[in-house]
């Protein structure tokens, strides 16, 4: 947007033009380049995407914490396990040891796949809230700029009567 299409001053806050994203730091530009942002525009936008996405990640939270509290009971029983293998002496309760064993290994190797996944959830969830908290930043300043170009146009096909000399 150029700085003759853009509102100035205090006409830019009150149409809530939040401007554009910016990757420029604030030392390359003039203040006056800096696009405007309505503080409360963006406030509002990240309180309903943290409120979208907050209980999801809530739930993931507590489900990892299940897993990690699980995990440790396992790995609590396959010691306990551990110990009763040291102590067998029948080659029949050794391979029973072993399927338990290997099935409890198998247990862990599970919650700790599960766990991966769910970060890797989370990790998506937040990449994907920032893009639509971008997106509809970009979307509102679209619909402004048009609105904008919509005004313009109808000043400018708005009959003006001719004075006459």
């Amino acid at each position: 947007m150029s700085g003759a299409e853009r509102p100035e001053g205090k006409e830019a806050a009150a149409v809530g033009d939040p401007g554009p994203p910016s990757d420029a730091s604030p030392d390359e530009g003039v203040v006056e380049d800096l696009p405007l942002i309505d503080e409360k525009a963006v406030e509002q936008l990240t309180e309903g995407l943290i409120s979208h996405y907050l209980p999801d990640l809530q739930r993931s939270k507590s489900a990892l914490q299940e897993l990690t509290q699980n995990q440790v009971v396992l790995l609590e029983t396959l010691e306990q396990e551990i110990s009763k293998f040291k102590e067998c002496n029948s080659i029949g309760h050794i391979n029973a040891l072993f399927s338990e064993a290997k099935h409890y290994h198998n247990k862990l190797v599970n919650i700790r796949n599960e766990m991966m996944m769910l970060h890797e959830k989370t990790s998506k969830l937040k990449k994907r809230a920032l893009k639509l908290q971008q997106k509809r930043q970009k979307e509102e300043l679209e619909r402004e700029q048009q609105r904008e170009k919509e005004l313009e146009r109808e000043k400018q096909l708005t009959a003006k009567p001719a004075k006459r000399t």
